[in-house]
């Protein structure tokens, strides 16, 4: 079984470098291997939303979510997910239009505020997309160890070599071209295994079990925490950044935005709705909880294969983006790099993430921390396609979002230093507060600066 495992995982990566492969441009150039600028439609767009936000993280958290904080949290948890996508529909044209021949998101900060805002911009970017990264090979070494005998550390190479194959080789048109087929067959698996395993649910008693939750004020709060932390987060995704100019117009951009958010909504909730179905019916969810996986316990083996190819899937969709990403932030960031040294870097990047990878260690608290970092300075950013930022306003924001991610904790507590290490989740448990302070003080102070300044040249709303 486990070398059949093996040759199956090992055909669906070597499909995933074919058609990455061929999406390559022989003579193309740095800009196209960056941007692949003004190439694709509203579908392909929509597809490649979908199979890059998504990763091996919707196998774990929206089905916990589901089954420990109820349908409320999931529902925080799906419009948080989606919700940077919307954000891009609604403001992507519009800073096509600020910056028609742009490629990254720190060149985006610095055209709206000049050097010192790109690079903090640029590091907290790195940053998340890093502990992203690593957080998606952990879990496919994680995924494999609980569903087979297959060596964990084989299958977190093999991704991480297979999807540099074609990202180095074709750049983003290969992510973008494996993002097609890797969306139509996470659904298709989503499909099957999330059939299968319902079937083999225990017969629910409604009269008998309640519906899994916290009282509704806390899932409100849990809710909120997920949309602040996710949305801010994935505003920061350089792969999602790179997507707004390889559209083929402003139109294309919005539609395809729009269509990859509707879906990703549809798809947590539908996998969430696994885990509030584990709960319900009075499944053992394990410790820690992993109801998706605790309804496969049980399951025929055949099903082992296509739960793994699932996985698989969705880690290696958001693994060549966030490759891609990382080395198109790296290579913009200096100036005079070529094409080749621009696959160079997209190498030699993936060898320390693969390497803590195979530690199997938890990276949700470095998360959890970047997730916040990028909260303090989401509002300043994207008020630069307002005519009444400027630099001092984007900074002071910025800084006031830092002091407000500690100040809830500070005031609680009294003393400075508990406000930091509040901020910092020990335990890595979300809490709302600091969210939420960083928000709103990174937002006032960013508005009340911006409004005391002349207006600059208008950027006409999307």
């Amino acid at each position: 079984m486990p070398y059949l495992t093996l040759a199956v995982l090992g055909a669906a990566l070597l499909l995933f470098i074919w058609l990455g492969l061929r999406a390559r441009r022989s003579h193309g150039e740095l800009d196209d291997f960056l941007t692949a600028r003004n190439s694709q439609g509203a579908q392909a767009l929509g597809l490649s939303f979908l199979a890059s936000g998504m990763g091996g993280w919707i196998l774990f958290a929206p089905p916990e979510v589901g089954a420990l904080a109820g349908p409320v949290a999931l529902a925080g948890y799906a419009i948080g997910a989606a919700l940077p996508f919307i954000v891009f529909a609604f403001c992507g044209p519009a800073i096509r239009r600020y910056l028609p021949r742009g490629s990254s998101i720190g060149e985006f900060a610095q055209a709206c505020y000049g050097n010192l805002v790109r690079r903090w911009v640029v590091l907290i970017s790195l940053l998340y997309m890093l502990c992203f990264l690593i957080a998606e090979l952990t879990a496919i070494g994680a995924i494999t160890s609980m569903l087979s005998d297959v060596n964990p550390a084989l299958v977190i190479i093999g991704v991480a070599v297979a999807t540099l194959i074609y990202t180095a080789g074709g750049g983003l048109r290969a992510s973008l071209m494996t993002d097609r087929w890797q969306a139509w067959l996470l659904l298709a698996l989503l499909v099957v295994v999330g059939m299968v395993a319902m079937q083999r649910l225990p017969h629910i008693d409604s009269a008998a079990i309640n519906m899994p939750g916290i009282p509704v004020g806390s899932a409100l709060g849990v809710a909120l925490t997920l949309v602040i932390a996710v949305t801010a987060a994935n505003l920061f995704h350089q792969g999602y950044w790179q997507r707004v100019w390889s559209a083929r117009d402003g139109a294309a951009l919005g539609q395809g935005a729009l269509l990859g958010g509707v879906i990703t909504v549809i798809v947590v909730v539908v996998v969430g709705g696994l885990g509030i179905a584990a709960a319900m019916s009075g499944t053992d969810l394990g410790s820690p909880p992993i109801p998706f996986f605790a309804l496969l316990m049980d399951a025929p083996p055949w099903l082992t294969i296509p739960a793994l190819v699932l996985a698989l899937t969705l880690v290696a969709s958001s693994v060549d983006t966030l490759q891609n990403a990382i080395a198109s932030l790296a290579v913009t960031e200096k100036s005079g790099l070529s094409l080749t040294s621009a696959r160079w870097i997209t190498v030699l990047l993936m060898l320390p993430v693969v390497l803590v990878a195979l530690q199997g260690i938890s990276v949700l608290r470095l998360f959890l921390i970047a997730d916040l970092l990028c909260a303090t300075a989401v509002v300043p950013v994207l008020l630069g396609l307002w005519s009444r930022m400027g630099s001092s306003a984007a900074i002071a924001g910025c800084l006031a979002g830092l002091l407000g991610a500690v100040l809830p904790g500070w005031v609680s507590s009294g003393s400075l230093s508990a406000g930091l290490w509040a901020a910092s989740f020990p335990g890595a448990i979300p809490t709302l507060a600091p969210f939420l302070g960083a928000l709103i003080g990174s937002t006032l102070v960013s508005l009340v600066i911006a409004l005391s300044r002349p207006r600059r040249e208008v950027i006409e709303p999307a």
